[in-house]
This record gives structure tokens, sequence and C-alpha cells, in this order.
């Protein structure tokens, strides 16, 4: 139960060399954080120790063991089926007793034998733990409430609650079980196998064996076991487990491939890029599965409002009992026992307990249906606060796919061709895809009118003819080629050399050429704005986000024009770094609550600092994925307000539930003290109550894209 998991999380972290623990009721996994590796042993077996006092039933596996270790005992189904035996006999007994019979002597005995068989569990667990100093929980308080009710001649009752409290338990993990079919089908990412292709033929090997540059085989209707390269053959793959996204992918030698897509038709070869921890698939699953570890304002402070609840209604429950029979003329003791043993069944928080995290995850799960990884509940909560969007430009809501579409030269000495060479070795060893774009380029020079053909120019770079390198990351390249010293990069950084630049006002971005330090010509490059980010923006708007920005290592102008292409008026061009994240520190200061989203390893520290960091998870880096508490998987900025529109949504059915499981229950506990409610109307206040609040969180999300 949800009250268990709390105390074995609290006991757990609390351990020496603990640094945090975190039990993710609904995916049924406990994270433990290490302060290192030496009492690794020790903190395990006496955390075995803590789970087992506190809930002996429980089954633990060790995810990090070899998949042998976690196959379930034959024990737990044998244990399972004798208690759903026990509670169908003791219902059976109850029936008996209830129905006017030839038996109808034996009524008494009846509830008495149905009490036992349903609820020796509970009376049990309730016991040990009263002996272990743990007194103030659910079991407790069905325990007191049922003995109570037998002292005072209700039997029927007794019986009765102790039924209905194990059918709603049985409700509660119907429920449970289902929000869990998210993580289940997410399971069905994970490969099983890997088909490697060895000097002696095809070998079926674990994917965790496969090492990087090795070749697969992939046949129709296999999962890509890990990410690669197409190497030989062509087909159309189903990525719909990882982005959402329905149209089958074509691909071809030379596509880049994520693990857990599904090839639909040819049989493919390819060239392992990424080994199994890396690979996209495992990074997913990772994501999800530990998104409960991440908890957000609401479930922990129902976690510590069921703490000190709790005992506080253990409390007025009895002064229920005894204080009004010795004030009031003609109480007697025993209708007030039976009022405070009302109030003790109705005031079990389980409704909120349970409901709030499944709530949560239930988002989750809608937001990773639809290609949106969130890392905690914490992040989806966060969303409701955010007032401010700030979008990277390049490859965020551009594609980040450059095209060279001029080149100048100021010197009577170098050509356009030359200037193209020069920038085009200069940039030979940056990844950043300006520098991709001007290589292409030089490749593709003798098809003028398009430089961003995929080469059959026949220039090839030469890096033989570059004697020194050095890149400055955000401003620019210094080379020696052929002798001659080359400055490749923005205005500023050939300024910093002492030479002396023009401002080009263009629309693109201005890449300047240096050359014996001085100023020789300019490149001019070009990027697309993606066709949905026009759209996420004007959602943004319609949700009421009135603040969006743009933040660029790019000049003004090439900004400037991409902007008012997607409707932002807020532009931040030509930052580095460090200003990126020193401008959002500017706009928290002003109390708005941020999104982030960018790709580049560049915008790493300032996802990192925002309130809520969102990367691409398709052309996005491993750098930007790892510090963001969301990723887009299939790259669309129009998954913003989606996922936005998830958190209202999810916020609401909190909100619901909240209202929902307080007002009933105050009102049972307010109609139990005047004597009003019987003990039926407590068991719909705690088990009904309990079971509508879990149903509600966990219905399938309803659609969240506009009208």
């Amino acid at each position: 139960c949800p009250n268990c998991a709390a105390k074995i999380e609290k006991q757990i972290g609390a351990l020496e060399g603990v640094g945090k623990a975190a039990i993710d009721f609904t995916a049924q996994k406990l994270r433990i954080e290490a302060c290192g590796p030496d009492k690794w042993e020790q903190i395990i077996s006496r955390a075995h120790k803590i789970i087992k006092d506190i809930e002996p039933d429980v089954e633990i596996r060790d995810l990090t063991a070899p998949a042998a270790v976690l196959e379930t005992r034959d024990s737990s189904e044998i244990t399972r089926r004798l208690r759903q035996g026990a509670l169908f006999l003791g219902i059976g007994l109850f029936a008996l007793g209830m129905i006017p019979t030839g038996f109808s002597d034996f009524s008494p005995v009846f509830f008495i034998v149905s009490y036992l068989l349903v609820g020796w569990q509970v009376i049990l667990k309730s016991v040990k733990n009263i002996s272990k100093g743990e007194i103030f929980d659910e079991n407790f308080l069905m325990s007191i409430a049922t003995i109570g009710a037998f002292a005072i001649g209700e039997r029927a009752e007794a019986a009765a609650v102790m039924i209905f409290y194990r059918i709603g338990e049985a409700f509660q993990d119907m429920a449970v079980n289902r929000s869990r079919k998210s993580i289940t089908a997410l399971m069905d990412l994970r490969p099983d196998y890997a088909n490697l292709k060895t000097k002696g033929g095809i070998e079926r090997v674990s994917p965790e064996t496969v090492r990087l540059d090795d070749c697969i085989l992939v046949k129709p209707g296999e999962k890509i076991p890990l990410d690669g390269t197409v190497y030989e053959g062509v087909s159309a793959l189903d990525t719909s487990a990882l982005t959402g996204e329905s149209l089958p992918l074509d691909v071809e030698p030379g596509s880049a491939v994520l693990s857990g897509s599904i090839n639909k038709s040819g049989l493919l070869t390819i060239k392992v890029t990424k080994i199994f921890a890396e690979s996209t698939a495992s990074k997913i699953l990772d994501l999800v599965q530990n998104a409960g570890s991440r908890k957000s304002s609401a479930e922990n402070f129902i976690t510590k409002f069921a703490r000190y609840y709790t005992p506080a209604v253990v409390f007025l429950a009895l002064a229920l009992a005894l204080i009004p029979p010795l004030f009031i003329p003609d109480a007697r003791f025993n209708q007030w026992i039976h009022r405070a043993l009302v109030f003790l069944v109705v005031s079990c928080p389980c409704a909120l307990v349970i409901s709030i995290p499944l709530s949560f995850f239930g988002g989750i799960g809608a937001a990773s249906r639809r290609g949106i990884l969130i890392k905690g509940s914490n992040y989806l909560e966060a969303l409701n606060a955010v007032d401010t969007v700030v979008f990277d430009k390049t490859g965020t809501v551009t594609k980040g796919i450059f095209t060279v579409t001029g080149i100048v030269s100021v010197s009577e000495d170098l050509g356009e061709e030359d200037i193209l060479f020069y920038a085009a070795h200069g940039e030979v060893h940056s990844s950043h895809p300006i520098a991709r774009s001007i290589r292409r380029a030089y490749e593709n020079y003798e098809n003028y009118e398009n430089y961003g053909n995929d080469g059959n120019g026949g220039k090839v770079v030469d890096e033989g003819v570059i004697q020194s390198y050095q890149e400055t990351a955000g401003k620019g390249v210094s080379a020696r080629i052929n002798e001659t010293p080359v400055l490749v990069g923005n205005r500023a950084f050939l300024e910093n050399a002492d030479v002396p630049v023009p401002l080009v006002e263009t629309t693109g971005t201005v890449v300047y050429l240096a050359v014996h330090n001085r100023f020789a010509g300019y490149l001019v490059i070009a990027d697309e704005v993606k066709p949905d980010s026009l759209k996420a923006v004007r959602e943004l708007r319609d949700l009421g986000i009135r603040n969006i920005a743009l933040f660029t290592g790019d000049n003004r102008a090439s900004a400037k024009d991409i902007a008012d292409k997607i409707g932002i008026d807020q532009v931040y061009a030509e930052l580095l770094p460090h200003q990126k994240v020193e401008h959002l520190e500017t706009l928290e200061r002003e109390k708005k609550v941020v999104i982030f989203v960018g790709d580049g390893i560049n915008d790493a520290p300032v996802l990192a600092r925002s309130d809520v960091g969102v990367a691409m998870g398709g052309i996005g880096s491993d750098a930007a994925r790892e510090a963001a508490d969301m990723v887009l998987m299939t790259d669309e900025p129009s998954k913003i307000p989606e996922v936005i529109r998830i958190a209202r949504m999810t916020r609401r059915i909190v909100r619901q539930n909240i209202i929902f499981a307080l007002s009933v229950k105050a009102a049972a506990l307010i109609l139990g003290a005047l004597g009003i409610a019987t003990m039926w109307i407590a068991v719909f206040g705690d088990v009904g109550v309990t079971v509508l609040a879990i149903l509600n969180a966990a219905r399938p999300r309803g659609p969240v894209s506009p009208p």
C-alpha cells in the first residue's frame, strides 16, 4: 500500500551511506542512490530487512541483476490464490449470516468466521506494526474499528466493514495495475536479442554484448535492438512507440535508425553507433520508469499530510468515544463508541495517498504516448505555472539544415572558390551544423546554384593542407592552411584578432573570413523554419503565455528574420552559452517561470538552469537530453503547448480528487459524529471514495489538441 511504501522510503533513506531513496509506488520500483560503493552490499541487505519488516509479502527483484534473477516465485502465485479463496469464502459465509435461512441461529458464528477469513492479515499486520512502534496506519484503523464493533455487539457491521475494505483494496490494485499498463507497453521497446553478423555467419546474442561499429541484421517484423546507421537494405520503420508518429519512416543506406523501432518490410543491415545502455530505447525506458522518483509538491504534501492526519483522527475518535458520555446527560458509552468507530473507518487517507500519484503518472503516460518524455511529476506540475517560453533557434524552431546561399569576396587576390576553400578547410574539424554546411558547399561547388546537394561535385576537403587548428567555442576557428593564416568565424571573433570587419546586413547567418589577418570576404548561410514552429507559437499564445522569446548565437538580422516568420517579438541574438544563462536568470529575477527549449551541446547549461528544460530528442545532443527535464522525440515545437495542456488536465484531475475525497470524508465524519451515518456509509466514505478517485486518476486522458 502507499502508506507502507512511504515508510519504506523514509527508513531506507535514513540509512548510513544512502544519499536518497525514492519509491515509485505506481511503477513498483525503489531507487537507492548510495554515497559510495564500499557500503553497497550492507545497504542492500538492510534495505531488504526493512522492506520485509514493513511489508513481508512484497516480492523483491534486483533490476540491476541478470534477467534470470527476475523470475517470479511460484509461491507468490499460490499465496495470492489462497487469499482470494479466503475472501470469497468469507463473503459466502457473510451472505449466509445475512440471509434468513434455517442456519440463522448460527449467524454470529458465520460473521466471526467470515471476519477472521477476510481480515486476519489486516489484524496480524496491525499487531506487527504496533510491536515495531508503527501504530497509525490503515491496518490499525480498520482493526480498531472492527474489533470495537464486535465489542459493542455489531458483528454484521464489523464483518461487512472488513469485507468491503478488502474488496476496495482489490479494486485499488486493479486500478493501479491499469495505470501500469503504459509501463508494460513501453517495456515492449526493450529488444530481446540482436542478430550479430560475424565471420561465421549470423549469431543471435544479447543486445548488451554488441559493440560499437558491429553490424547487426534486422528482419521484417523485428525490433531494432540498438541505434545505428543503415549499411545495407531499404525498408519502412514503425516508430510510433518512440515518437507517437503513426506514419512509417522510410530508410535507406546512410539513414540513422533508433532502437525500439520496428522493421516493417525489407531486410536491413545496421552498423551500430551506440551501445545498448546509450541507445534510445534504453534511455526512454529509464526516463519513464524513473519519473516517479521525482515527486510533485502535491505528492510530497499528501505524504506528509497522511503522516499527521491519521494520528489526529485516532485521537479525535478517542475523544468522541470518551468525552460526550462524561459530560452529556443520558449519553451512553455504547452509542458514542459506535460513532467513534464510524469516524475511524471513514478517516483513512488512502483515496488521496494513492490517487494523486496516479493522476501525475497518468499525465506522464499520456505525454509519453505522444512522444513527450517527462523525467518527473514535479516537472509536469511546474508546467502549470509557466508564463514564459524561450526557444533556441537552430535545430529547435528551424530544421538545423543549413545551406550556403551566398559567397562574397572583397579581395582582389581571392575569388569565391578561394573563399570557400579556406572556409571549408578552416571548419574541417568542427561538428557545428554551419561548419558542415560549408564543407558540403565546397564538395558541391561545381553546382553553384544548389550548394545543399549531397555531394557529386568531386571536391574533397584535404586535411593534409592544414598545419595548425584552434577552435574557440561559439566564436570561430583560427588555422594555418597551406602556410596561410586564416580566421573563420563571427564578426566579433575577427575584431578581437584586430581585423577590421564591416557589418553585413543580410538575411541569414554570416560567416566572416580573414586571410593574412586581412578581411577577405564572407559566406551567407540560411536555415529553414520547421513547418510547425508558427503553430507552436500561436497555440502558446492561445494558452495565455504572452512572453515568448528567441535565444540564439546567430546575428541579429538572421534571428529577427526567423522570429518574424513564426511570430516571436523578443529576440536575443549573438549570445554565447553563458550569456544565454545570464539572460535566463534575468527573466527568472522578474518572477517568471521559464521553459527553455533547445537541442545543442551549448544549450545544456541553460537547459539545466531553466525551471523546465526541454530538449529535442531526435537531432538534439546527448548533453542536451541529459540536462533537460523533458525530451521531445519528434523534434516538433508544437509538442510544447500539447504537454502544457496535458499538465493542466492532470492538475484538474488532481483537484477533482482532492475536493471530492475531502468533501465526502468531511460530510461522512460530521454525520458519523452526529450519529446519523452508519458503518455502511463509513465504508463508502473510505473504500468507495478511494476506488472512484483512483478510477478518475487512471482514466485515459481526453483529447489534448486545440479545437
